[in-house]
């Protein structure tokens, strides 16, 4: 069963020092949200930075354990500017 903090430590192994956060939208354990803000994606289009992000996440996405990800992707710089 997937949860938002197995998720999160998924990503950080691929982006160590990313700022992740991640949030079950249903309660269903297999529709998420995340935001991330990683100094890796200096310089990147957004959709190079989404790739990031789903690249540890293949094999779940690929059988549909991980049914919906929305996905939010900042430079520290960008989160700065725009965070609440």
């Amino acid at each position: 069963m997937l949860t938002p903090e197995w998720i999160r430590e998924r990503v950080l192994s691929a982006l160590p020092g990313a700022e992740v956060e991640v949030v079950d939208t249903t309660g269903t354990n297999d529709h998420f949200q995340a935001r991330v803000v990683s100094e890796k994606f200096v310089g990147l289009p957004m959709v190079r930075a989404h790739q990031l992000v789903y690249a540890p996440l293949q094999d779940v996405l690929a059988t549909g354990e991980l049914h919906a990800f929305a996905l939010k992707t900042y430079t520290p710089e960008q989160w700065a500017k725009v965070k609440p």
